[in-house]
């Protein structure tokens, strides 16, 4: 496929996802029609489709309208193409210009300039000071890719000669001992035997810092309450001598981690909820919660335009139901470890403050956020201790 081809299938494909399909289908749907497009035709497109997501509401506003065509303006012009090498009519490129696609952009206003939601502009500013622009800019591109090395496995420095010798380029990252930020080649990730034999995960540096910060050197028992994919599961696992435990809400979430333990080497025992309580109490139990994803954003823009008062509400009451099923399961003397990708107060520091107001019995032992500007994502933990 030419450039300008490209640019016309994603602006195809943009057009489903405005209209309420999610990104993932509207591009594999695509991608499944679509025979002749290559492995590289796809990843283009898809670049392109993620870049307009996370500048949405400035594309919008250049571009001159909602829609799959006008969005891949508005984001051609920020990245300074000449449109009309791209709208050429020619073969299977988009159609050349109108005059109203000419017209001069207007005026941008800051929930535009920073591509956040108008109404969590307030939230925003207050949550992070002096750091809400930089962080708004910094979400509004595509994120670094990061492998956390397995250390049961391999040094970090022996997981980058491995990466190296299926021609993928990587160096450390200060925000974790385990952090690998890879610098070329990328897609090969996957076929790589350093990733097939365990030697590496896929995992967010501040996802691998926010585990270094876990009280894990005398745990015997931990429990990842909400373990999803289990990610944070295994990394706590490498780190840690403990008995691992893995639980969700939803188990379908978890399906692969028995697969994922063991290929990196790592013995986790899935528990249903029923089982919690006959299986602890356990030294130290984290609770990732379910959040608005506002520190990843760069990964699944999506999420910041689908979050909504309403939406947000709803997530930060589930979060308090958490916390409060979860602390039941801490031993006498164990630790709580409360996490979110998120940078919202709402989410974080506002919930352990409601915590620790309610229970004399708990105390806050450590506390650490992070946003994009340290490298990785946006995190915050808390680490609390039962008397």
């Amino acid at each position: 496929m030419t450039p300008a081809a490209r640019i016309q299938a994603a602006i195809e494909i943009l057009d489903q996802i405005v209209a309420g399909e999610p990104a993932e289908k509207a591009l594999t749907s695509w991608a499944r029609s679509a025979r002749y497009a290559g492995s590289k035709d796809r990843a283009a497109i898809r670049d392109h489709v993620f870049d307009v997501l996370r500048q949405k509401l400035s594309c919008a506003a250049i571009g001159g309208g909602l829609n799959g065509r006008a969005l891949m303006i508005g984001s051609l012009i920020q990245a300074g193409t000449d449109l009309d090498s791209v709208f050429t009519g020619e073969g299977h490129a988009p159609s050349p210009l109108a005059d109203d696609e000419r017209a001069d952009a207007p005026a941008l206003g800051l929930a535009e300039i920073w591509d956040i939601p108008e109404w969590l502009l307030p939230l925003w500013q207050s949550s992070l000071g002096d750091k809400a622009a930089e962080v708004a800019e910094i979400q509004r591109h595509r994120a670094p890719v990061f492998l956390r090395a397995n250390l049961r496995r391999a040094t970090t420095e022996e997981a980058i000669m491995a990466l190296a010798a299926h021609e993928i380029t990587a160096q450390t990252h200060p925000l974790s001992p385990s952090a690998i930020e890879v610098t070329g080649n990328a897609r090969r990730i996957k076929q790589a035997p350093a990733y097939l034999t365990g030697e590496v995960e896929l995992q967010d540096a501040a996802s691998q810092a926010l585990v270094d910060a876990l009280p894990l050197a005398d745990a015997g028992k931990v429990l990842d309450y909400c373990a999803g994919g289990g990610g944070k599961t295994l990394a706590m696992a490498a780190l840690s001598s403990a008995t691992m435990y893995a639980h969700d809400a939803n188990p379908r979430r978890m399906k692969d981690l028995p697969d994922r333990a063991e290929r990196a080497g790592i013995a986790v025992r899935l528990l249903k909820t029923n089982e919690l309580k006959e299986t602890g109490p356990f030294d130290l139990v984290l609770c990732d919660a379910p959040c608005s994803g506002s520190g990843s954003w760069r990964r699944a823009p999506e999420g910041k335009w689908r979050l909504t008062p309403e939406v947000l509400d709803e997530v930060t009451g589930i979060q308090a139901q958490i916390l409060e099923d979860a602390a039941p399961l801490v031993v006498a003397g164990g630790a709580l470890a409360y996490a979110t990708c998120s940078v919202l107060s709402v989410e974080n520091q506002d919930q352990i403050a409601a915590f620790l107001s309610a229970r004399p019995d708990w105390t806050l032992e450590t506390e650490r956020s992070f946003t994009p500007l340290d490298g990785g994502d946006g995190f915050f933990v808390a680490v609390l201790r039962k008397s």
